[in-house]
């Protein structure tokens, strides 16, 4: 029989537990055992029902594009839990000069591919409009050209193109919503590689945006047409249920909680796992942590791999949750919620409406926000009370929206280091633990540290760092 460990017990574990449970029920000789540190499984996952609302602590969905957590909920059973954003009010605003600006239609992340719509709108100066109208004229980057094969921050790149307005008012705030991180630090091939492979074959990103679109009308136009996806998808009775779901298909005895993993060493063919005074011997494990703590159990197995695993940097964030009444609700504007750019002087970084994204998540008389703290704002207010982060939310939703009532209830969700940042150079990092990493037989990393962050991104690698160790 093979044994594999894993060790963490967020939604990537979790994921390759489920992907190990799958394949020994439809007869693999396999067994595994999965290691947690803290009370309970799931990671950032946590949803509370609170006063008739549904408040998501971590992540409130997922992007339906990245299949990955659709297709475990099915395999769950789920489907049917399945719901999708409200994308026909989807607006979303920008706090601009103090007072909040709706994106105008037609701009894919930050690139406009409707003239008309983005030369109207008052988010952006005439410069940068110009700037716009200038991009459309970019050539195709020489391939050949090294020093355009190069990384950069995503900041470098869209100035490059659109200028720094661009950069303030909207890159910096999107990735902050997504990363937790500044567009100045961020990679561009890491974050946006399909932007990057834009200009190479392109050079403008709106000229090839245009192109994309032309060729999906043109495959709609020869086939039956179908009604667009929802932008964003999550479960009916939260984000939460999904981690509980998969922990209620997994064998229990192979759920080990309070039992933080201290070091993991190769011994023979095989690896010991030692946890606290005991230790367990398997043929391969799954280290699904994230990279500072993935460093600490791999230290004494290759400080080499610990030492790139150790350079990953990671951010931390708050999310804020409150609860308002009907007239209140009937205050807000329309839409999905506002960002805000860093230049604005405000701690909170964006609030989502969360009864206009997804109104099942709130009663019709009750508004539901949800504010966000990450990098540099959240370590601002870190020390701070419960009662004094709140205070600091509602002082900054008075002046954005002039919302002075008392809300009916306020939760503090506060993650650690959870948000991992892709540096420039970080898609070389990978590279070189990737080599390591195949230095050492039977090992596999899981997690968000690596190819993405998201809920997707962290179910896809858990799922294939366990067919890689089955398959071996």
């Amino acid at each position: 029989m093979t044994r594999i460990g894993i060790i963490g017990g967020g939604i990537s574990g979790l994921a390759a537990a489920f992907e190990l449970e799958e394949q020994r029920r439809a007869g693999a000789d396999l067994d595994y055992v999965l290691y947690e540190s803290s009370p309970r499984l799931g990671g950032v996952l946590r949803t509370e029902h609170i006063d008739g609302c549904l408040v998501e602590a971590g992540p409130d969905s997922f992007i339906t594009e990245k299949t990955w957590a659709t297709d475990l909920c099915r395999a769950l059973g789920l489907g049917d839990q399945l719901i999708g954003s409200n994308d026909a009010d989807r607006k979303t605003y920008i706090l601009t000069k103090g007072r909040l600006v709706e994106m105008p239609d037609g701009l894919m992340f930050m690139v406009p591919t409707k003239i008309l719509p983005t030369g109207l709108s008052p988010l952006f100066s005439w410069k940068t409009k110009l700037r716009m109208t200038q991009e459309l004229l970019l050539p195709p980057r020489a391939v050949a050209d090294d020093k355009n094969d190069h990384d950069e921050s995503v900041a470098a790149f869209v100035e490059r193109h659109y200028g720094s307005e661009m950069v303030d008012r909207l890159a910096d705030p999107l990735l902050s919503g997504i990363y937790g991180g500044e567009a100045a630090s961020l990679s561009v091939r890491s974050v946006l590689p399909r932007f990057a492979e834009m200009e190479r074959t392109h050079g403008s990103l709106g000229r090839a945006l245009l192109a994309a679109r032309k060729n999906a009308r043109n495959k709609v136009s020869a086939g039956p047409s179908k009604p667009a996806p929802p932008l964003f998808t999550s479960l009916k009775n939260g984000m939460q249920h999904l981690a509980e779901t998969v922990v209620s298909r997994l064998t229990p005895t192979a759920l080990l909680t309070n039992t933080p993993v201290q070091a993991i060493q190769p011994e023979a063919e095989s690896w010991v796992v030692s946890a606290g005074l005991q230790s367990d011997q398997f043929d391969s494990v799954v280290v699904a942590l994230p990279a500072p703590a993935a460093a600490q159990v791999l230290r004494i197995v290759s400080p080499e791999l610990a030492a790139e695993l150790a350079a990953i940097q990671y951010s931390s964030s708050i999310t804020v949750g409150l609860g308002y009444d009907r007239q209140v609700r009937q205050s807000l504007p329309p839409g999905f919620g506002f960002l805000v750019p860093r230049s604005e002087g405000k701690k909170l970084l964006a609030a989502t409406f969360v009864h206009n994204k997804f109104p099942h998540r709130a009663p019709d008389d009750r508004a539901l926000l949800r504010c966000f703290f990450a990098g540099r704002n959240a370590e601002d207010v870190w020390q701070l009370g419960d009662d004094q982060i709140i205070g600091i939310v509602r002082n900054e939703l008075q002046q954005i929206l002039g919302l002075r009532s008392e809300p009916l209830f306020a939760r503090v969700y506060k993650w650690k280091s959870a948000m991992a940042q892709y540096g420039v150079g970080h898609l070389d990092r990978l590279d070189r633990i990737e080599v390591l990493r195949q230095q050492l037989p039977g090992l596999a990393l899981a997690g968000n540290a690596y190819r993405g962050i998201g809920v997707p991104d962290c179910i896809r690698s858990g799922r294939d760092a366990a067919t890689q160790l089955v398959e071996r």
